[in-house]
């Protein structure tokens, strides 16, 4: 095995440890909530409010609506997979512009809020609230702007904290030295995921989630398997075309990150930009991971670094370790429905 391989296992190593123990349970980020409010004649709006659903229980996170605020009819609650959704129909005496509108208790979460507004003349905008500053100002006027930053950054956080995505593009690495096909291989992986979280966004294809995270977690455990194949010099299809396996299982990885779209709240009418940007956020977000994992490639290299045998096969039992852990518990999910 050449030496840009060793150097990469052992670059793993260090990686893949911090970023397995912070996600070893699940495997993704904690979604965003989703606040929307659409005014649905003069100074009354229709509101929904949906919190993730972590082990049962709804974040503990509520809307502070302004004071003079009523409520019109009866609200109606409706728990779906991962979520509870709320909505309210609401009279404000003096309308929405200028009020202040607070989430109590997400400064103790590690969440945001997704807030969309849509006036009665059909301007919109969409904002992301931190837990650093749980609230927003609703501006007099709220225009147009900001749905596209909103799902660009989404899509970044997404791959970002979606550690078995990223466990598969490490792997992909580990298992190609070669850099033109290492090209060819993060950009097959890149248009399969692209082509399937277009037509899951828009409704062309419907897979249960359940079923494609435990494939999703079956892809990582393969991947462990044909890297440490291809590190004892045993020959296999994945080494030889690894651009067709990033491409089959990037289809997968695609209805994953679908799923992770849909779940930050997805008006309709803002689909087709929200999907370009969500999908140019993950790209960023893939790009700027590699570029790091290369560069510490790179400066293990030049310094010549030298790990024991034992350290360098470490990353890849981690990555074998972490799929079949995610396959195993993501069946068990699946078949219990738990």
């Amino acid at each position: 095995m050449n030496s840009r391989v060793l150097h990469r296992l052992c670059l793993l190593l260090l990686v893949l440890t911090s970023f397995a123990a912070a996600k070893a349970a699940t495997g993704h980020e904690v979604r965003p909530a989703y606040l929307e409010i659409t005014e649905i004649a003069p100074n009354r709006y229709q509101m929904l409010w949906r919190v993730p659903v972590l082990n049962g229980v709804p974040l503990p996170v509520k809307v502070a609506l302004p004071k003079d605020v009523r409520d019109v009819g009866l609200p109606a609650a409706q728990d779906v997979p991962g979520s509870r959704i709320e909505r309210h129909q609401i009279a404000i005496a003096n309308g929405l512009g200028g009020q202040r509108v607070e989430f109590i208790g997400l400064d103790a979460t590690i969440t945001d809020v997704l807030v969309r507004l849509q006036t009665l003349g059909g301007a919109h905008s969409t904002s992301l609230v931190h837990p650093s500053k749980p609230w927003l100002d609703i501006p007099e006027d709220p225009g147009t702007v900001g749905v596209a930053t909103v799902y660009l950054t989404q899509g970044i956080r997404h791959i970002l904290a979606g550690v078995d995505h990223l466990l598969f593009v490490l792997g992909l690495l580990l298992l190609v030295p070669n850099r033109w096909m290492l090209v060819k291989t993060i950009t097959a992986f890149t248009v399969a995921h692209s082509i399937t979280l277009a037509l899951a966004t828009l409704g062309v294809v419907a897979i249960p989630t359940a079923p494609v995270d435990a494939s999703i977690a079956l892809s990582i455990l393969f991947l462990a398997v044909e890297v440490m194949r291809a590190r004892r010099g045993e020959p296999s299809f994945a080494s030889r075309q690894p651009w067709v396996v990033a491409f089959a299982f990037g289809l997968l990885h695609g209805i994953g990150f679908a799923g992770g779209l849909s779940l930050t709240g997805l008006p309709q009418g803002d689909i087709p930009l929200a999907l370009f940007m969500f999908n140019i956020g993950v790209e960023i977000g893939q790009l700027a991971f590699i570029a790091v994992v290369l560069i510490f490639d790179r400066s293990f290299r030049v310094l010549q670094v030298r790990w024991p045998a034992q350290v360098q096969a470490a990353p890849i039992y981690l990555i074998g370790i972490c799929g079949a852990y995610w396959t195993i518990a993501r069946v068990y999910m699946m078949v219990t429905g738990v």
